[in-house]
């Protein structure tokens, strides 16, 4: 089953070149795309991506706030913030997984979704591998 993808830009040609850069990976799926933060945090319960990607200035609702919300509802989602803005250790400070810079290679957005997601996998075989040795009697 593919990871899925939730793109959130208020630019509509951004929405369409991130989802273009994922459409050949099949391990991806890009379930939907929203253009500012409130429809986001209604897609993020709606659709339960795996990933959001995130634009940190939008109109209503920046990308922190943004993130914060959508953590709120749903800790499990790994955040990547995309934006032209150079400010990667806030991103960090309101949890974010990772920041790409809009002006950074193409390989880098697809590098930090892959990272997101791989820290997922290992959170998951760490609590899976906790889980075992403590009904195991250890």
């Amino acid at each position: 089953m593919p990871s899925r993808l939730l793109i959130v830009d208020d630019h509509e040609i951004v929405r369409f070149g991130v989802r273009a850069l994922f459409a050949k990976d099949d391990s991806l799926e890009v379930c939907g795309e929203a253009e500012n933060g409130m429809e986001a945090i209604r897609m993020v319960s709606e659709l339960s991506p795996d990933v959001v990607i995130l634009d940190l200035t939008m109109p209503g609702m920046n990308g922190f706030e943004t993130a914060v919300k959508i953590l709120s509802l749903a800790p499990s989602v790994k955040i990547v913030f995309f934006s032209a803005h150079e400010i990667p250790a806030t991103a960090r400070m309101v949890g974010a997984d990772d920041f790409v810079s809009k002006s950074s290679a193409l390989q880098e957005l697809t590098i930090a979704v892959s990272r997101a997601l791989q820290s997922t996998k290992n959170s998951q075989a760490t609590l899976k591998s906790l889980s075992a040795t403590n009904s195991s009697g250890l």
